[in-house]
């Protein structure tokens, strides 16, 4: 869940002038479980299912891309669940899916990789490999977990730098922090494309993300301060500004929500991801929440902040 400074995470702005975002992992999780297949087959499991001989003939890219990185030719089963919908919903569950199956046939061959690792085999196996035109801070979250900073540098190299906060600052932080599903499920690259476009063009753009990246400084030094209204405001200004960077970001219906939810008692909030659906998330004292809820009539989703990245939760060791 991204709080301020997306965008800044595209090459098309980082490699200039470097990025930065404030983000959490939240506890809505994808399992990936991989085991050797008896027959020697290929057997992948997700939203559909797909029983192939051949590594080529998986469709299902990622899978494939993530299988001939590691080399792995064949004999393995792998399925995939998850809490949320796995596709559109801004909350980056394909980087979420890519970073846990790295992590699962790292395990598979009786390897250890780092979170560290897990951010750059992701991006590498995201947008090197398979061209998806987005930015890298979902691979990250994804892979260390925590409410963190999340700095982009002109060289490519990324710092990960966990958020320190106070208990009662943090607890109060998420408590008041409140998530609704649009029911909207949308494809990002679009949006990414033409915003990716919009930046490298457009100095105007250029500085609106320049902002954006300065909001996160912003919030780490209000939160630290223990300033937590301060949070609406810094949100509702980078949505302002998110807005601008391409067409698709918002449309008619995400605006009438947004605008209901600051008149029932929202200090600010953002859509999460690239734009145009998925999940709505606001800031507004606990005691709004229900009445937000209800002037949005959306499905509101309960979650918490995760401190931990992905890992193995079992492992037993085979004969490959």
């Amino acid at each position: 869940m991204s709080f301020v400074g997306g965008g800044s995470d595209l090459p098309s702005f980082y490699r200039q002038h470097g990025g930065a975002v404030l983000s959490t992992a939240i506890d809505k999780y994808i399992y990936i479980s991989v085991n050797k297949k008896f027959d020697g087959g290929i057997r992948v499991a997700y939203s559909k299912t797909e029983e192939v001989d051949h590594i080529d003939r998986i469709e299902h890219r990622l899978v494939r891309t993530t299988m001939e990185m590691l080399g792995i030719p064949g004999g393995v089963e792998i399925t995939s669940t998850a809490d949320i919908p796995s596709h559109g919903t801004g909350l980056g569950s394909s980087s979420a899916f890519t970073v846990g199956l790295i992590n699962a046939l790292h395990a598979y061959l009786g390897r250890h990789v780092s979170a560290d690792q897990l951010g750059s085999l992701s991006c590498e196996i995201e947008i090197d490999r398979c061209g998806e035109p987005i930015g890298k801070q979902d691979q990250y979250a994804s892979a260390f977990g925590g409410l963190s900073i999340i700095e982009f540098h002109p060289d490519d190299s990324v710092l990960v730098t966990p958020l320190v906060l106070q208990r009662q600052i943090r607890e109060a932080l998420e408590k008041n922090i409140v998530v609704f599903y649009t029911g909207i499920a949308r494809s990002a690259s679009g949006i990414l494309k033409e915003q990716s476009s919009n930046v490298t063009e457009s100095a105007a753009k250029q500085e609106l993300l320049k902002r954006m990246v300065a909001l996160v400084y912003q919030l780490r030094s209000e939160l630290q301060d223990g300033k937590l209204d301060s949070m609406g405001e810094i949100l509702d200004e980078n949505w302002q500004l998110k807005k601008q960077l391409a067409s698709g970001v918002t449309n008619t219906a995400i605006d009438d929500w947004y605008a209901k939810a600051k008149s029932n008692g929202a200090l600010g909030g953002k859509l999460l991801g690239a734009g145009a659906g998925g999940f709505l998330m606001f800031y507004a004292p606990a005691e709004r929440h229900d009445a937000i809820e209800r002037a949005l009539g959306l499905r509101r989703i309960h979650f918490g902040f995760e401190s931990l990245g992905s890992r193995i939760i079992f492992y037993n060791p085979t004969d490959l």
